[in-house]
């Protein structure tokens, strides 16, 4: 395949662009190791405008289900 067809196929690529020395997957490995990537619906979005929110968010109803779970279930020491 030319690279007269690759542009024909992708209108946003320009001539100019050049990936000649370009390496696929260069940091694959890296964002693999410590990014998770989540995608929020639309409505859950407008509520969460990044993700320091969502996480602050997600802390407070982690702690509240530890809490509920530590209440559910209680020691058995003192019994």
């Amino acid at each position: 395949m030319s690279q007269q067809s690759n542009n024909d196929s992708d209108p946003e690529m320009l001539d100019e662009y050049d990936f000649s020395e370009g390496v696929r997957g260069k940091y694959a490995g890296r964002f693999a190791q410590g990014a998770n990537v989540i995608v929020l619906d639309p409505d859950v979005a407008q509520v969460f405008p990044d993700s320091e929110s969502v996480n602050t968010a997600l802390r407070a109803l982690a702690g509240i289900i530890q809490h509920q779970s530590e209440k559910a279930s209680p020691s058995t020491s003192g019994s």
